[in-house]
């Protein structure tokens, strides 16, 4: 079931760019991003309430909330800067130099995660730092 919701979460990121290139037009990418935050913050906070799952927040560790911390960090920054490049460039350009981030991540999931590099995982980083650097050039 893993892959329908990565799917799907492949589905609203594309949309996203596509709304985001039409919603910043004309406006500051830092302010977009505020908006765009906002919006995420009711939306998310929306869904905790509305499954009743606020009770878990007494179980948060300090790791866990380091760890949060520094990954809605690491999202704000890569917000802003997906902003300021789609503002520049195109959509078709943007996108695809983001979703460098996969191959990204699994280079640092087996750096810091110890996760093992399996041949297709590579394979697969491979074809996307390839495609990437087709579609830019």
């Amino acid at each position: 079931m893993w892959w329908i919701y990565a799917l799907l979460s492949a589905l609203f990121a594309a949309l996203t760019a596509v709304l985001a290139k039409v919603g910043i037009k004309g406006v500051n990418t830092d302010l977009a991003t505020a908006i765009r935050t906002v919006v995420i913050l009711v939306v998310a906070w929306g869904l905790v309430f509305a499954r009743g799952n606020q009770t878990g927040l007494p179980d948060l560790t300090r790791q866990n909330w380091l760890f949060l911390g520094l990954s809605g960090i690491a999202t704000g920054l890569s917000w802003i800067f997906y902003f300021r490049a789609l503002q520049l460039g195109t959509v078709s350009q943007v996108a695809p130099v983001d979703k460098l981030s996969v191959a990204i991540a699994i280079l640092l999931s087996v750096v810091f995660l110890g996760e093992v590099l399996t041949w297709k995982a590579a394979l697969g980083a491979a074809l996307i730092i390839g495609g990437t650097v087709v579609l830019i050039l």
